[in-house]
């Protein structure tokens, strides 16, 4: 029982450890993870992996040249299996 109570103990510092920074900042917003709305991401050029495999495996055009999602990432190919 007492192996018990100090696990739990334990998870329970990890958790308000994990969750700490989130929930006493100030603007209280929780950090956007997501690929097609984080500026960050999309400034260092990381894509998400719908539109990398789009692009490799995605249709062509008429020159050979694949048809990508636009800027707009993954939110504007919508639950489409291809983008345009």
């Amino acid at each position: 029982m007492e192996i018990f109570i100090a696990a739990l103990i334990f998870v329970a510092l990890c958790v308000f450890g994990l969750c700490f920074n989130i929930i006493f900042r100030k603007d209280g917003k929780f950090p956007e993870t997501e690929i097609e709305n984080n500026i960050e991401m999309r400034k260092r050029g990381i894509k998400c992996a719908k539109e990398e495999e789009i692009k490799l495996w995605g249709k062509k055009d008429k020159d050979g040249n694949p048809v990508a999602c636009d800027e707009g990432g993954c939110g504007s190919c919508g639950s489409s299996s291809t983008c345009r």
